[in-house]
């Protein structure tokens, strides 16, 4: 008695394992470049960031010009750049209000 796959019998091959693709960024955005002679309204979008699902349509609604060469550059991420002094390699100071906790923690350990 032979053992035969199913797969032998219907010669099938192999498929190598794939590696899982990496998830797609969820605040992919966009920006507009505007194009030579381009109109007012691009350049009024000029720097300025959209997510991809709420990015204007192009060529703009109000475009005035005959054959409009305006482009999307796309973004990773809809932030420009960082936000934060520590993401700047800024020391961050200290808290310097009061303390208004009135009691300890919940841990026997814990103090002020």
């Amino acid at each position: 008695m032979a053992k035969w796959s199913l797969g032998e019998l219907l010669r099938l091959k192999k498929q190598p394992p794939t590696k899982p693709r990496p998830p797609e960024p969820t605040f992919h955005a966009v920006s507009i470049i505007p194009g030579e002679n381009a109109c007012a309204a691009a350049h009024r979008f000029t720097g300025q960031r959209f997510l991809s699902a709420y990015a204007p349509r192009l060529p703009l609604p109000t475009c005035d010009v005959p054959r409009c060469s305006c482009r999307y550059k796309h973004h990773k991420d809809r932030r420009a750049g960082p936000r934060r002094r520590g993401e700047v390699g800024m020391m961050t100071a200290p808290y310097s209000g009061s303390e208004r906790r009135r009691t300890r923690g919940r841990r026997a350990d814990d103090s002020f």
